[in-house]
């Protein structure tokens, strides 16, 4: 009999035990996703500067935005959650992709060699943000099914595990732009 009751904590412990490790396995997972986005936000941080400075140099007209955008890049580098970050971020590209449109109208901004390839990297650099917030989304969806399903949510409760945050779309990204096509074939 005894030999049961032993039986039954070991099998109890090691369930606790790989539960637990289960749980901070994914936790890591995720706030390893996080580092990644952090590490092209502030790739993009460490660009902008340069182009805030190209542009500069042609579109004297543009002072707004380009303040904007510095201030922008301030609140990324400062944000202190990754909501927060992706908030910010998410305007900052919106104020880059105006930039990039400001450029149209400076043929010579256009052609500029320096301004190309920083609008060639910041896209890249976009494109891996949007990578890596997938990802992210991806590895803080299991974790936080772990927190909720049983019987890791038992494990979860006792060990105070928290849900993360998923980074979600703004809402004004969501829209679905308005396509005319009326003024075509005449």
């Amino acid at each position: 009999m005894i030999w049961i009751i032993i039986a039954i904590i070991v099998v109890l412990v090691i369930f606790v035990i790989t539960s637990y490790n289960g749980l901070v396995k994914s936790r890591m997972q995720t706030k390893e996703a996080w580092s990644q986005i952090d590490v092209q936000l502030k790739r993009r941080n460490d660009l902008l500067p340069n182009l805030i400075e190209t542009v500069k140099g042609y579109a004297k007209y543009e002072g707004s935005t380009l303040e904007k955008v510095a201030e922008l890049r301030n609140q990324v580098a400062a944000a202190t959650s990754p909501a927060a970050a992706m908030r910010a971020s998410d305007e900052l590209t919106r104020q880059v992709s105006g930039i990039f449109a400001v450029a149209e109208s400076y043929p010579d901004l256009k052609a500029s060699a320096n301004f190309s390839q920083l609008q060639e990297e910041l896209t890249n650099t976009e494109n891996k943000i949007a990578y890596s917030r997938q990802l992210y989304n991806s590895v803080t969806s299991n974790y936080n099914v772990k927190l909720e399903t049983f019987p890791s949510n038992v494990i979860a409760k006792m060990f105070s595990f928290k849900a993360a945050e998923f980074l979600e779309t703004p809402e004004e990204e969501k829209a679905v732009p308005k396509v005319d096509f009326s003024g075509l074939g005449n």
